[in-house]
C-alpha cells in the first residue's frame, strides 16, 4: 500500500510542479491567438504551418513545394527540444493544458505509464529556464533540423542557412522522449552524436524502431508564431512512438553541446484551421 501511496505522489508532484511554471491560460486566450494568427495570414500566401494532430489528414493549403530529400543525403544543422511534444499523435495525445499562452506548460504528453523507479524524485534541477525545468515523467519532442545548405551544426535555425542559399531546403525529422529517472534507458548524448559521413553532417542516433514516420509539409514551430505565420518551410518527418531517455544524460547534453541549447523550448498552439494544413499523404522516407 505504502509503494502505491509513494507512486501517485510523485505522479502528483510531477502535475503540481508542471502548474508552477506559470498560471493556466483561457481557452478563449487561446482562441483569440488562434483568431489572431487565422487573420494575420488571410490571403497573405503562408505555406502550411505546424506543429499539428498527426491523426488529421486533411488541409486545404494549397503552397506547394517539394518534399525535401531524406536526411542521410541533407546536413545536420541544429538539434534542440520542446518540453512537452508539439505535435500530437502516436502515443503522444494527452494535453498537457493550455499552460501560460506564451509556449510553458502546453503541448501533449506521453499516454503510457512509468514505474516507481522511473519517476523516483531527481537530485539535481534540470534544464532549468524560461520555459521551468525537467523532471522525471516530462515529455520532450525533439527536433533534428538538416538542411540542403552548405553548412556545419551550430546554435538557432540560422545554423542551417548560409551566404551562399539562403533558401534551402529544410527537413526535421521529430522524436518524442520521455524521461526517466533510470541510467539504464536511452543516453541523450549518443541520441545526438554527430559526426560526418559520406562529406554529409549526420546524427546517426537518431532513432530506427519508433514507428513508421509521417511525412507532411509544414513550418517552423515555436511559441512567437501563435498568432503569426511561420514563413519558413519544412519538411516533417515525426515518429509516432515514444523512447524512454535517462534525464541524468539529457543533463549532460544541456551542460555541453555545440547548439548551445540549456533549456527546453517552448510549445507553439496546435494549428488546427484547415486554411494552414496541408494533406498528409506519405508516411516513411
Amino acid at each position: 500500500m505504502k509503494s502505491v501511496l509513494n507512486f501517485a505522489l510523485s505522479i502528483s508532484a510531477i502535475a503540481a510542479a508542471s502548474s508552477l511554471v506559470a498560471a493556466e491560460a483561457t481557452d478563449e486566450t487561446i482562441a483569440a491567438q488562434r483568431a489572431a494568427l487565422a487573420e494575420a495570414t488571410e490571403g497573405a500566401g503562408f505555406g502550411p504551418q505546424s506543429p499539428r494532430d498527426l491523426g488529421t489528414l486533411t488541409g486545404e493549403n494549397d503552397r506547394v513545394f517539394a518534399t525535401a530529400p531524406a536526411h542521410t543525403a541533407m546536413n545536420l544543422c541544429n538539434i534542440h527540444f520542446h518540453e512537452n511534444a508539439e505535435h500530437r499523435g502516436g502515443q503522444f495525445t494527452t494535453y498537457a493544458g493550455n499552460g501560460d499562452g506564451k509556449g510553458a506548460g502546453t503541448g501533449f504528453r506521453y499516454d503510457g505509464t512509468l514505474t516507481e523507479a522511473e519517476l523516483a524524485p531527481y537530485d539535481n534541477i534540470v534544464g532549468s529556464g524560461k520555459y521551468g525545468d525537467l523532471q522525471p515523467g516530462d515529455t520532450i519532442e525533439v527536433h533534428y533540423v538538416h538542411t540542403t545548405a552548405l553548412v556545419e551544426p551550430g546554435p538557432t535555425l540560422g545554423s542551417c542557412l548560409s551566404e551562399a542559399i539562403v533558401n534551402p531546403q529544410l527537413r526535421v525529422e521529430a522524436q518524442v522522449f520521455v524521461l526517466v529517472n533510470d541510467d539504464s534507458a536511452s543516453d541523450f548524448v549518443e541520441l545526438t552524436a554527430h559526426e560526418v559521413i559520406n562529406g554529409l553532417h549526420q546524427a546517426p542516433g537518431i532513432p530506427t524502431d519508433t514507428g513508421t514516420p509521417i511525412l507532411y509539409p509544414g513550418s517552423t514551430t515555436g511559441p512567437s508564431f501563435n498568432a503569426a505565420g511561420s514563413p519558413l518551410q519544412v519538411t516533417w518527418s515525426v515518429r509516432p512512438d515514444v523512447a524512454k531517455v535517462s534525464i541524468q544524460s539529457v543533463e549532460t547534453w544541456l551542460a555541453d553541446n555545440i547548439f548551445d541549447q540549456t533549456a527546453a523550448h517552448g510549445v507553439r498552439n496546435l494549428v488546427t484551421n484547415p486554411a494552414l494544413l496541408s494533406p498528409i499523404t506519405e508516411t516513411g522516407g
